[in-house]
């Protein structure tokens, strides 16, 4: 089986969680795109459907599927979104699409937030991906400096803009053995919007699609 094809298998078994008349909240990436798809079926069947990029909200539309603001929506039912690592705990690295801080908003706002991979992102310690970290333009540098200082090797995603209009360090060479302890400390730099670590707020459910079906890890 494909590692497409076990991106698709995750993201099916998500949808067998869906009721009708649920508030959803839908994440980003090739992952949830297989998820997007399969929404199709159930267009005019859910509640308020909130997304979390402008990327997903276009695909959402593409399938007549009319999407709310958060603000409208109030707390969501479900939450279902992907990772780039994901550890034991449902402890999450995410932002490689660049949407991380619409969807931490997203997962504190929904009651049950399901996290959909294939097997290659689940990982023993979270930090072989590089980990996102959300800035201020005019702190990039500030941040950058304060990031070396905590022992990581930040790399500016150049060329690239957020959809809130921010720009993206991508720290590496992290081990990350305290993820919620990092997630804290990150957040306290002046300038940092928002750190790609979900670990204050890790998945609920994570479904690992692998060669034979899917595995289910529950917190």
């Amino acid at each position: 089986m494909s590692q497409d094809d076990r991106k698709r298998t995750a993201a099916l078994a998500a949808i067998e969680l869906l009721e009708s008349g649920m508030n959803l909240g839908v994440g980003t990436g090739s992952t949830v795109n297989h998820f997007i798809d399969a929404l199709a079926g159930w267009r005019g069947r859910l509640g308020s459907v909130v997304s979390s990029s402008v990327d997903t909200t276009q695909r959402l539309a593409q399938l007549g599927i009319e999407v709310s603001e958060l603000n409208d929506a109030g707390t969501l039912d479900l939450y279902v979104d992907g990772a780039d690592e994901a550890n034991a705990h449902l402890q999450l690295i995410k932002g490689g699409g660049g949407a991380l801080t619409r969807e931490k908003i997203i997962a504190e706002a929904s009651r049950r937030f399901v996290c959909i991979i294939d097997d290659s992102k689940l990982v023993k310690v979270l930090g072989r991906f590089p980990l996102p970290v959300e800035v201020l333009p005019m702190a990039r540098s500030l941040v950058a400096r304060k990031l070396v200082a905590a022992k990581g090797r930040p790399a500016w995603r150049e060329g690239f803009v957020t959809d809130n209009g921010n720009q993206i360090l991508d720290v590496h060479h992290l081990d990350i053995v305290d993820p919620v302890a990092l997630e804290r400390d990150l957040n306290q730099i002046p300038g940092v919007v928002s750190v790609g670590l979900f670990a204050r707020r890790p998945a609920d459910l994570l479904l690992v699609a692998d060669g034979s079906g899917v595995r289910q890890l529950k917190r």
